[in-house]
């Protein structure tokens, strides 16, 4: 299981941010991206030169972020 440093110390560099709206997509979504055997990047596509910030697998689901909502597979 990755840590927060180590979260922070992966390559975001080419991830591929999947989208989820909670309503009309001009308002603006969140993104993930998965970057690594247990760990994602969660962004802000109304603020895109924002850093994402980085989960674990167990702490997105601890938050109630579903990677399926975004068409991803954990």
């Amino acid at each position: 299981m990755q840590n927060g440093t180590d979260l922070y110390a992966l390559d975001i560099n080419g991830a591929s941010l999947l989208k989820a709206c909670g309503g009309p997509c001009t308002e603006g979504c969140v993104t993930l991206a998965r970057i690594g055997e247990d760990a994602w990047a969660l962004g802000d596509s109304k603020r895109p030169d924002a850093q994402p910030l980085r989960f674990t697998t167990a702490e997105l689901d601890a938050a109630g972020i579903d990677p399926a909502r975004f068409g991803a597979s954990v």
